[in-house]
């Protein structure tokens, strides 16, 4: 008679197990962000200037998130940076992708902080549906993330895109230069201090993707804001070639910056 169960059978059970939690699990996470995406869309907007006699009007300059009462969008300092042509009738705004009427709307810098990169804008009109902010200073190493945003914008188009990955680690934001020419001040000071950490994040961004939020899939909350891609040559080498590593802002520092605006 065959025998039908033996000595291995339990070792067989055991991968059984395993071969089912590899193909189960990431259907379940990606069930997950298809839950939490619904929410997050409708808060990431398109940052930019406007202008009524140049074309296109809209200049986008990167993305932003809503967050506080409705009436503020979170962003990257950079972002907002350029100087407006105050002669020319030049305004900052914000664009929200799916709004069948007044997609445009204005907008004005009450706050930033250039050492963590980031600034808020105050919104006029109605307020949008705000992401919420985590709490704590850090999370782990191996922390699963997505972001959304609107890379390669004004060229793509301005669909809100998400990525996934996971945080690679917890760093000093400056990155290590291969010799001492070039090094400056201020990046010594990031490479020598324990002040300032961010996320590296193994996630594809590009440009357009800064000050998009970094948020938990299976939650929604903000965890980080995309800052900076590390981009090795030109800056053409982030569409030819993307590195696939980007860094983010811990969101501990927009919720003290929205503090000191409340």
């Amino acid at each position: 008679m065959t025998r039908v169960f033996g000595p291995a059978w339990p070792s067989a059970c055991a991968w059984l197990s395993a071969l089912s939690a590899t193909i189960l699990f990431p259907r379940l996470a990606a069930a997950d962000l298809v839950d939490v995406l619904p929410r997050v869309k409708p808060s990431v907007v398109a940052v930019g200037t406007f202008q009524r006699t140049r074309s296109p009007q809209f200049r986008f300059l990167g993305t932003g998130f809503a967050v506080g009462s409705g009436r503020m969008v979170a962003t990257n300092a950079h972002v907002v940076s350029v100087p407006l042509a105050d002669d020319q009738l030049e305004s900052l705004v914000i664009v929200v992708p799916g709004a069948p009427q007044g997609s445009i709307r204005k907008a004005a810098k009450v706050a930033a902080d250039p050492n963590a990169d980031l600034a808020l804008l105050r919104l006029d009109g109605e307020p949008l549906p705000v992401l919420p902010l985590a709490d704590g200073s850090f999370v782990a190493e191996g922390r699963s993330i997505a972001f959304t945003g609107f890379p390669i914008g004004s060229a793509l188009g301005f669909t809100p895109v998400t990525h996934r990955g996971i945080v690679a680690a917890v760093t000093p934001i400056g990155i290590p230069q291969a010799n001492s020419g070039q090094l400056n001040p201020a990046l010594i000071r990031r490479l020598a201090g324990d002040s300032f950490r961010v996320y590296q994040l193994d996630a594809t961004a590009y440009p357009g993707n800064s000050g998009s939020p970094v948020f938990d899939p299976d939650s929604g909350e903000v965890l980080g804001i995309v800052n900076m891609v590390f981009v090795k040559g030109t800056k053409e080498n982030a569409l030819s070639a993307p590195s696939g590593i980007t860094y983010a802002i811990p969101v501990s520092h927009l919720r003290a910056l929205l503090l000191d605006v409340r």
